[in-house]
């Protein structure tokens, strides 16, 4: 398979893209080697079996090292797992199966590239293979893992020297720091990797105390665990799989009624290039889960989704920015006249495709316009707000919040709020959904923030630290402002520079400054504190597999938010 791959598009960072293309080693599931594949085709779809590893590296304290995975990640960006995770390739020293060898050195390598540790310090005599787990985990809609996992268990004190593409965190934990991080997730802010948590809970806690007598602890056994991704994973992701195809067909029908060629393409353009239709989901689930969903929630889905990317043709314009979602921007990829009416047209669509929702009755379309209507208000006025407060000395924190409820979470708001209408639930429930709506949205947009700060540019399909570079008072900014200028040099040198080509370097030093002086920290509280509020609101629903579709959304939209 070659990088151009269709299912490596440019949103995926290059260096994460090119690895996806070795050749792993295909595997029946007495771990027999099959045949190979690359990657992208063993992890696309249903998953093709092959064989991998998961290592777990002790030091003499007997405490373990686990790590977060980059959020450059392909699969499972930004969860906590063991050591080190990964596959031997389809080449000569790592195909040998005699003692496990191809494996372990397959893990040497991996542990190297991802975390540094020089080879003469992983004496391959001292990996011991345990025990071996066949499994399935979906990452998202696309991807999945199945594999036939090589539990490794080794103990040594080491030199680490972390690979930031693949590992944004590291840990030494004992056992009950590694107890209280997973029984805590996701309530804590962490997610647990679906291997990982199967290894501890199946196996580590035996093994804990016992690692003077490995031989003990081998079993020669492969468990064969089946999906380990939970029952409520697979119900969020079929859900949003389902619905956007549903959404999706509405959205392009109404945006090809243009006669005019190139006006139809630049509003195509964002369309084209993907993404979760969150926005256009969400008033169906809600709705499901006061118990009136119907076909209506999807014209009303796609209409919210086509303003919603309308606000984000006009905000690039805004913000100068060239990249979104990893492809140009309209006003790039066209040009800015064409952007701005593009944009205008996609908010006079919408409501012509409301209009002609026969599903929606004349009283709710009347209650639909006006809300929606309002809430485009709320979304300019916010986007001024956030503009004005770049020619501002000091922004308040709730200055900041009062922002960002318009320019982001008036849209989740809206989301909620219909779709309860539609369900023709009663007026308390529709307040409380959305006020759920609002703690979500606000939720979304502070850790979208965090994103921005800690990701990169592949990655996030735009430049690395943008907010910081363009001075963006973000709730991360506005903490950071607030303390002593000397303990944050870097950031305040390159805060509201301007330079896009900062070095990668530099943008690395702002962020061990943010992250010292507790900024990252506040914000992510901050977030936590919305989420759990979020929470709280479905609270006073009636359990339903409906509502923990809600719920799972609102975890979930922690992990990764776009």
């Amino acid at each position: 398979m070659s990088k151009n791959s269709p299912f490596l598009d440019d949103e995926y960072d290059e260096s994460q893209s090119e690895m996806m293309n070795e050749m792993v080693i295909l595997v029946d599931e007495n771990d027999f080697q099959i045949g190979s594949m690359s990657k992208v085709d063993s992890h696309i779809g249903e998953g093709t079996l092959h064989r991998a590893f998961s290592v777990l590296l002790f030091n003499s304290s007997q405490e373990l090292l686990i790590h977060k995975r980059a959020d450059t990640k392909i699969t499972f960006p930004s969860v906590w797992a063991n050591t080190c995770c990964s596959h031997p390739l389809d080449i000569e020293d790592e195909t040998e199966m005699e003692g496990d060898l191809g494996v372990k050195r397959a893990a040497i390598r991996k542990m190297k590239q991802e975390l540094g540790i020089p080879a003469e310090q992983l004496p391959i005599e001292d990996f011991h293979l345990i025990t071996k787990m066949h499994y399935r985990a979906r990452a998202d809609i696309k991807w999945i893992e199945h594999e036939l996992d090589h539990i490794l268990l080794i103990q040594a004190d080491v030199d680490l020297d972390i690979n930031p593409n693949e590992i944004s965190e590291i840990r030494w934990v004992n056992k009950s720091q590694l107890e209280d991080l997973i029984s805590n997730s996701p309530n804590n802010g962490e997610f647990i990797a679906p291997w990982f948590n199967e290894i501890y809970s199946r196996f580590t806690s035996q093994w804990w105390g016992h690692l003077d007598e490995v031989s003990s602890l081998q079993d020669n056994v492969v468990h064969h665990i089946g999906d380990v991704t939970t029952s409520e994973d697979n119900s969020l992701l079929d859900a949003l799989k389902g619905h956007a195809a549903e959404v999706e067909g509405r959205i392009v029908t109404a945006l090809e009624k243009s006669n005019h060629e190139r006006l139809r393409k630049a509003m195509m353009h964002l369309i084209e290039g993907g993404g979760k239709r969150l926005r256009a989901i969400l008033p169906w689930l809600v709705a499901d889960a006061c118990g009136g969903s119907s076909d209506s929630l999807y014209d009303l889905g796609a209409a919210i989704e086509i303003i919603h990317n309308f606000t984000l043709v006009h905000d690039d314009i805004m913000d100068n920015d060239e990249l979104r979602r990893g492809r140009e921007a309209v006003h790039i990829a066209y040009d800015m006249p064409t952007a701005i009416n593009a944009g205008d047209a996609m908010l006079a669509v919408s409501f012509e495709l409301l209009s002609e929702a026969e599903a929606i009755s004349s009283e709710n379309f009347r209650s639909l316009v006006s809300i929606i209507g309002k809430m485009v208000r709320k979304v300019s006025e916010g986007q001024q707000l956030d503009m004005d407060f770049e020619n501002r000395d000091f922004v308040s924190e709730d200055e900041y919040l009062a922002m960002i409820s318009g320019k982001t979470a008036a849209m989740f708001t809206t989301c909620a709020r219909t779709g309860a209408i539609l369900s023709g639930a009663a007026p308390d429930v529709i307040e409380n959904l959305a006020h759920w709506g609002e703690n979500l949205g606000l939720c979304f947009q502070l850790m979208d923030d965090l994103i921005d700060a800690t990701g990169d540019s592949e990655t996030l399909g735009k430049p690395a630290c943008s907010d910081v570079i363009e001075g963006k008072r973000t709730l991360i900014a506005i903490h950071a402002l607030g303390l002593d200028p000397e303990n944050l040099p870097i950031f305040h040198r390159v805060f509201g520079s301007g330079n896009e080509d900062t070095p990668r370097e530099t943008l690395d030093g702002v962020l061990r400054e943010l992250q010292a002086a507790g900024s990252i920290d506040y914000a992510k509280t901050k977030a936590m504190g919305y989420h759990q509020q979020a929470h709280t609101c479905l609270d006073k629903l009636p359990d339903s597999p409906a509502l923990s579709i809600l719920r799972q959304l609102t975890d979930w939209q922690l992990i990764r938010i776009s």
